[in-house]
């Protein structure tokens, strides 16, 4: 068995660096549905809805892969490769006040509208509601990630290994969605 999982490594690897864009996508799509098929899971459905798990693998497919991808290619621009205490903490407040709201509110919105069908003011009322206790969870969460990722993780891990943290998080984004739609219905 190891020979296999050894084998399948190789070959992520190989074409995270042939086609790292692409590999990055590819992965943020499959961990967010995991993480819906849990979350479905979890709040006791007998049936996963396949409809659901598909919007989100097609939202980690389509924004959260790219979206981390180029992030940390702006990062290391920005920062000209630099490391150190120091550059790591202004990497991690860079990213908490700027990509950790965008990415909470665009998620909620994204769930509501699309994922759900709800309408614009059902979404927007549930947001204003909600994202204040959302965002302040991910800022007591979301750092000490970013700084494992910044201080620790090779570039080309970076985006995996957000994507998998991210999806234990939209586990958490999922629920909590989920559970304020019902209570609205």
């Amino acid at each position: 068995m190891s020979d296999v999982v050894n084998e399948a490594w190789k070959g992520y690897l190989l074409q995270l660096q042939k086609h790292p864009l692409r590999t990055k996508a590819i992965t943020a799509g499959v961990l967010a549905g995991c993480s819906d098929a849990v979350a479905q899971k979890i709040s006791g459905v007998k049936k996963l809805q396949l409809r659901r798990l598909l919007l989100l693998v097609l939202y980690g497919f389509a924004y959260s892969g790219p979206f981390g991808h180029f992030l940390h290619k702006l990062m290391d621009k920005i920062f000209k490769g630099k490391k150190g205490n120091t550059t790591v903490a202004k990497k991690v407040l860079l990213e908490q006040l700027t990509s950790s709201p965008w990415n909470n509110i665009l998620f909620m919105i994204y769930y509501g509208l699309v994922v759900e069908g709800r309408s614009w003011s059902l979404v927007k009322n549930k947001v204003r509601k909600d994202y204040p206790t959302i965002q302040l969870a991910a800022w007591r969460f979301w750092p000490m990630v970013g700084w494992v990722n910044y201080q620790y993780m090779p570039m080309q891990f970076r985006v995996i290994f957000h994507s998998f943290v991210g999806s234990c998080w939209a586990i958490f984004l999922n629920l909590k969605a989920r559970t304020v739609a019902v209570k609205a219905a």
